[in-house]
């Protein structure tokens, strides 16, 4: 049998019940950790899977949490039949938010974790245990979507120490019912750095630059596209070549036409609404900063 690499790393897999969110963030000194460490499914639950992984325990484990098993029994069915338990690492929420972590006794020192309601951390050669113990208090203390909890987490596991032998990959999976791309899947977030210097704060580069292009923002806090706005858009417009009509601040055929092309090659056409005449904030706030003239 081919070796099997270890995957020393620290992740936190959680879900958010008022939202229906779960999802998994994780990062290690591992090539591509996110192809390997992190599953999710809406309604289901959430799936960490490391040290000397065994990758059967995502697909597997979803698929037990699916038939109504508990965080608790899964992780015991999946152990049962594993004579090298003893080298895993996982955690696991399920879809009532009960949370469970396993780490076997030759996982390399320092290993531990943390199984909270709604969340589970876990860490393998760490620099020490303050790694998930700052993720916890990350966690917990942080507001705001899944997305951004288990981000802070993560930076916080990053910053109290992290992974012993260093940095190199980062990843975050978030999945809810509808929220893919066009409603067609459950997976609203999928993000990965495979190999870098500085992969967490890449990964929240990333996590600002999915915000703008593909988050969502409540009808109240949308901005209308009044008069003002149109003159700023339509001499903006004008400039790049979108627009040929005059800057009037008329939000006539013309000027809809030029900021739909323009939203349509910027990736932006899910952060405004042109008939209703609103945009939201994060997409206007990126046209302004990149595209206004200096």
């Amino acid at each position: 049998m081919k070796k099997q690499p270890w995957i020393h790393t620290f992740s936190i897999a959680a879900c958010d019940l008022p939202s229906r969110s779960w999802g998994v963030a994780v990062a290690s000194k591992f090539l591509a950790v996110g192809a390997v460490v992190p599953f999710a499914k809406a309604e289901v639950g959430a799936i960490a899977t490391q040290s000397l992984a065994n990758y059967s325990y995502g697909p597997r484990g979803l698929e037990l949490l699916s038939q109504g098993k508990t965080a608790d029994e899964t992780l015991a069915l999946l152990l049962a039949d594993d004579d090298q338990r003893e080298d895993r690492q996982v955690g696991i929420v399920d879809s009532m938010g009960n949370a469970a972590t396993f780490t076997g006794s030759r996982c390399s020192a320092w290993a531990g974790g943390i199984a909270k309601p709604g969340f589970a951390i876990q860490g393998n050669i760490l620099v020490s245990e303050e790694t998930v113990q700052a993720m916890y208090e990350a966690f917990t203390h942080t507001q705001g979507a899944l997305e951004l909890r288990l981000y802070a987490a993560l930076a916080a596991g990053d910053s109290a120490g992290g992974d012993s032998r260093g940095k190199q990959s980062a990843a975050m999976l978030v999945t809810r019912e509808g929220a893919g791309y066009g409603g067609f899947t459950d997976k609203f977030l999928d993000l990965r750095v495979d190999d870098h210097l500085n992969p967490i704060a890449e990964l929240g580069k990333l996590l600002h630059l999915h915000q703008i292009f593909l988050g969502s923002t409540p009808q109240e806090q949308k901005i209308a596209i009044a008069e003002p706005l149109v003159r700023e858009l339509q001499t903006m417009l004008l400039r790049l070549g979108y627009y040929t009509g005059e800057v009037n601040g008329e939000w006539n055929d013309i000027t809809q036409l030029a900021f739909a092309q323009f939203t349509g090659r910027e990736n932006l056409e899910d952060r405004v609404d042109i008939p209703g005449r609103s945009i939201d904030p994060p997409a206007l706030e990126y046209i302004r900063a990149r595209f206004a003239e200096k």
